[in-house]
């Protein structure tokens, strides 16, 4: 389920992080990553590390995997599968009109009380709608129109209708549903349902967060740094970062790294940085990954492991990440950490510049490279490229 992105954080973040460079270090020392700090901070509209529903087991988050994982088992890349077709027979539950035949578990009565939740994490929709519609008709039970707003806000068993999805969540918020506020603010953010209203927005987060809603926690954090709907104060921003980090978030883990790393709002403490740095890593944070990464092959604060941050760095570039990109074509350039590859080298320092992170030292470097060499990353890059740009219906 896709949640808006908050707005106009982008301006804040650059209050986070003063010390990048604007091109790549020497092959030899990857130094920082040019791009990650502040821009790599992004709002968690949905975490993995959400914090689940009190009275509903939630979706669980894919394991966490090691930073290291070794290049000989790294799965070559592949657009994402298309979603599935739904049908689309005209039928009705409790009135309302929905996507596929109803069964017998859909009708009213049939459902156990405690059947929402478990129906919707199995994607029986339409069970879970007839079974919070009846949870909310004879209970008033808030975690119920939470869970009609998620259904409406995402279209799942119901038609997509955004007005009812913020009714919804607006009558569980008033009963002090974290999990509704925390939806409510961002539709507020986004202008879903009704006009964009950021102060809204910010206390909707603000009830969340003392509540303790882990991605509320965050994003007020967020807004702390943005210094708008609230005054600037990056002291606060760490204390909602650190509460949503020691949860187990990890956008928050690498945000309270970051301002570990540049001693704002907590402390300078690099090795504090870089523990959190290697627990957002666990947990598949992207920009965790990659700055950890970066620590490991330079042995700043940390241990110095070059092959395992090649194997991380490997992992991000097929994720996307364009700074991942640049240093692993350093690293399979210079032969530190992984094994040369001219061809390799190319391939990913073509891609990386496609997405932005140009290295002048690289582009001499491919020009050196035998022809044969220099095709066959060219050819890697375009198929790569060509993948990304491909429909996906």
């Amino acid at each position: 389920m896709t949640r808006p992105r908050l707005s106009a954080v982008a301006a804040a973040l650059a209050l986070v992080g003063a010390n990048v460079s604007a091109s790549a270090q020497a092959p030899v020392q990857l130094g920082p990553p040019a791009q990650i700090s502040p821009k790599a901070i992004k709002p968690a509209i949905k975490p993995a590390t959400k914090a689940a529903k009190p009275a509903a087991p939630k979706k669980s988050a894919p394991a966490a995997k090691a930073p290291a994982e070794p290049a000989s088992k790294a799965t070559s890349f592949a657009p994402n599968p298309p979603p599935p077709v739904r049908a689309a027979p005209p039928t009705t539950v409790f009135g309302e009109p929905t996507d596929r035949p109803i069964t017998e578990a859909d009708r009213p009565g049939a459902p156990d009380p405690a059947v929402p939740y478990a129906a919707f994490q199995a994607g029986q929709y339409l069970t879970a709608f007839a079974a919070a519609t009846r949870r909310v008709e004879e209970k008033g039970d808030p975690k119920a129109m939470t869970l009609l707003g998620e259904l409406y806000a995402d279209g799942y068993g119901v038609p997509h209708d955004d007005a009812k999805a913020v009714a919804w969540y607006s009558l569980a918020a008033d009963r002090n549903d974290a999990e509704a506020m925390f939806a409510l603010a961002m539709f507020r953010f986004a202008g879903r349902g009704g006009p964009r209203d950021r102060e809204a927005a910010a206390d909707l987060l603000a009830r969340a967060a003392k509540l303790g809603h882990v991605a509320a926690s965050y994003n007020l954090g967020l807004l702390y740094l943005e210094g708008q709907q609230f005054p600037q104060d990056f002291k606060r921003a760490a204390e909602l970062f650190r509460g949503a980090a020691d949860a187990g978030s990890p956008e928050a883990q690498y945000a309270l790294a970051t301002l570990y790393k540049e001693g704002r709002g907590v402390a300078k403490d690099v090795a504090e940085a870089v523990k959190l740095l290697g627990a957002a890593a666990r947990a598949g944070n992207v920009d965790g990954e990659v700055e950890y990464a970066i620590a490991l092959y330079n042995g700043s604060g940390v241990p110095r492991d070059e092959p395992g941050a090649a194997a991380l760095l490997a992992k991000a570039a097929r994720r996307g990440s364009p700074i991942a990109q640049n240093r692993l074509a350093r690293i399979l350039a210079t032969g530190k950490g992984l094994p040369a590859d001219p061809a390799a080298a190319t391939k990913w320092h073509i891609v990386a510049k496609a997405g932005g992170a140009g290295d002048p030292w690289l582009d001499t470097f491919v020009q050196g490279l035998k022809p044969a060499d220099r095709e066959a990353g060219e050819k890697a890059a375009k198929a790569w490229l060509e993948a990304l740009q491909a429909p996906r219906t």
